[in-house]
């Protein structure tokens, strides 16, 4: 049988480096790709780049926190291109009035000071004992850098205007995966048991001492995770 090709979805200020362990621990089971949700300023929009540049056929569609409301849009635009859903450290609701203020705010002290950002947001996004580690905080750091404000502005405009994709979780029908950090501050653990309960037959999976970059913060027990995922899918 032909490997599945897996298709990656990275968050905020995420580039690749986010799924490095990933990509390279399941290059044997899998064809990696990972989409550039970089270039427009909303979901629906993002969603479509990622659909123009994905490799023909069926893929595996994977997507942590601003990935996984790009991936919603994905199942409600292609569920037919769509063989296997994971949804990590995300939420199936739209923004607050509370985080799109939050929001504002990060992207006005960003235009004088985007360092400072970058240094707010690892604190909130890792548990407290990854923060300053060079293989999670500074690899956030790194690719939020490289990335850059203009980057992050977009995101964040995407992310403000992104849907509430509950009404449309119980149309979701391939196998998924939802798989959550158990101190992930910023989507909790009862949004992800939300998503599972409304998607029938998910599979719902807590990762111990893990913030809200669980591919970072346990690379191999999210890559464990995804390979049983994997093979199950590939048993069907």
């Amino acid at each position: 049988m032909d490997q599945p090709t897996l298709l990656l979805l990275p968050g905020l200020l995420n580039d690749a480096s986010l799924y490095e362990h990933q990509a390279e621990a399941l290059a044997d089971c899998a064809a990696i790709s990972i989409g550039d949700l970089t270039r427009s300023d909303s979901i629906a929009q993002l969603a479509a780049d990622v659909l123009a540049e994905a490799p023909d056929g069926p893929f595996v569609l994977c997507g942590k926190s601003m990935g996984g409301y790009v991936a919603f849009e994905i199942m409600r635009r292609a569920p037919e291109r769509v063989r296997g859903l994971a949804l990590l450290d995300t939420s199936a609701r739209a923004d607050t009035a509370e985080a799109t203020a939050a929001r504002r705010e990060q992207i006005e002290q960003g235009r004088t000071d985007f360092p400072a950002v970058v240094e707010k947001l690892i604190t909130r996004l890792a548990h407290p004992d990854h923060a300053d580690t060079p293989e999670i905080g500074g690899v956030f750091q790194s690719m939020a850098t490289g990335l850059g404000y203009e980057v992050f502005v977009r995101q964040q405009h995407a992310i403000m205007g992104r849907a509430d994709s509950r009404p449309t979780l119980a149309a979701i029908r391939c196998p998924t995966l939802v798989l959550c950090g158990r101190q992930d501050e910023v989507t909790p653990l009862a949004l992800h048991e939300e998503i599972a309960a409304g998607i029938d037959g998910a599979r719902l999976e807590i990762v111990e001492e893990c913030g809200h970059l669980s591919p970072l913060e346990q690379p191999e027990r999210v890559t464990e995770l995804l390979r049983d995922w994997l093979t199950r899918l590939d048993a069907r």
